[in-house]
């Protein structure tokens, strides 16, 4: 099969990882795949194997997601959208996938619809169109208006032949964020959730008794940073090991690293190696993503969750209330964010731990590629 899996991450590069894994799992199948990204360059991600055609990249300013920047940090005009637009249909016509899908949209992304609906169309149009799915995480920000989910379900009954629901229904079913009525559900395919498969410990056991703090490949988390460099003074008996990413990450970490002078901190930017070292961990901090979920379920380390909660978000906080039962994790709002919090947090989880690993159902990458191939079949 020719797969093509249209994904911009816009904040952080949760949404690319996720699309490029389920890339990988096709790919490892034998089948043809080409990811086209519209989010920044993100070369710390596994791509190998897979076509990345990369639009021209922009991001979110901020939290605010109606608004786009390019990586010189101007704002993204009319004549930088349409390029994107033309980009994306150049590629639907040259690459004529059999399955197509789109990484979040139509239920998100709406300030990006203009360029997905060009691809949906463009799909379309084609001699043998594709395959159309949408690939969707277990928790969703909610829609604000009722008319929103109409709409969004409009589309799915006009354009697509499935929706992905990269979770377990008995455990996170999509009705826990998302209005889910029979037009819909009929549409829904659970795959179990997705993420890599767990990896060996790292050869060299870095990691071995830290702490490890993250807060994603974005330019996001420094409360979590700086409240971690104030933890690491009041325990002083641990190494904490601080990864930060994005593009502006020296300069987060030389801002960082003054504040840090006579603690154990040590700061570098993100890890490809980061999963290897998760094991070895006596704790990690990090918001809670979903990407971050899978680590932390697979690893078994102890864990403390601060979900991203700026601009209203609302999806990180409910994955970390739906965790927060398990053993060994808690979750610490970013209102009640302090360094003494955390440390005191820190201490539980690691006195709960270890955590015994638990089968939550990884292979949803896996079972992605049966049910394309199965739609697949069945149109044929």
């Amino acid at each position: 099969m020719k797969v093509m899996i249209v994904v911009t991450h816009l904040l952080g590069t949760g949404h690319l990882s996720r699309a490029l894994t389920l890339g990988r799992a096709f790919r490892d199948n034998g089948h043809q795949v080409m990811v086209v990204s519209g989010g920044m360059p993100a070369p710390q991600l596994d791509s190998s194997g897979l076509t990345l055609f990369a639009l021209p990249p922009l991001r979110s300013d901020g939290t605010n997601f109606t608004r786009f920047l390019t990586e010189s940090g101007a704002e993204a005009d009319a004549d930088f959208r349409r390029a994107r637009v033309t980009a994306i249909v150049q590629a639907v016509n040259s690459f004529q996938p059999q399955i197509l899908i789109t990484e979040l949209y139509p239920f998100g992304r709406r300030s990006l619809a203009a360029e997905f609906d060009a691809a949906l169309n463009a799909a379309r149009a084609l001699p043998q169109p594709p395959v159309i799915l949408g690939s969707i995480r277990d928790i969703l920000a909610p829609p604000s208006k009722p008319a929103k989910a109409q709409r969004t379900e409009d589309i799915v009954t006009r354009c697509y032949d499935g929706i992905l629901v990269h979770s377990t229904e008995s455990v996170t079913p999509l009705s826990v964020s998302w209005p889910v009525s029979d037009r819909l559900a009929e549409r829904l395919h659970y795959t179990g959730f997705v993420a890599p498969e767990l990896p060996q410990p790292h050869p060299e056991a870095v990691g071995q008794g830290e702490i490890l703090v993250s807060a994603g490949g974005g330019s996001v988390g420094q409360p979590i940073f700086r409240a971690a460099i104030e933890a690491a003074r009041q325990m002083p008996n641990r190494c904490w090991r601080l990864l930060v990413g994005g593009t502006d990450a020296k300069a987060r970490i030389d801002e960082l690293s003054q504040m840090a002078d006579g603690t154990s901190a040590i700061l570098e930017p993100v890890r490809p190696d980061f999963r290897q070292m998760l094991p070895h961990a006596a704790a990690s901090v990090s918001m809670c993503g979903y990407n971050t979920a899978m680590d932390i379920l697979q690893s078994g380390t102890p864990a403390v969750f601060v979900p991203f909660d700026d601009g209203k978000e609302v999806e990180q906080g409910l994955r970390g209330q739906s965790l927060s039962s398990l053993q060994a994790i808690e979750v610490l709002l970013s209102r009640t964010l302090s360094g003494q919090a955390l440390a005191q947090a820190v201490e539980r989880v690691i006195s709960d731990g270890p955590r015994a690993q638990q089968d939550f159902g990884f292979d949803g990458a896996a079972q992605t590629v049966e049910i394309a191939k199965h739609l697949l079949e069945r149109r044929k």
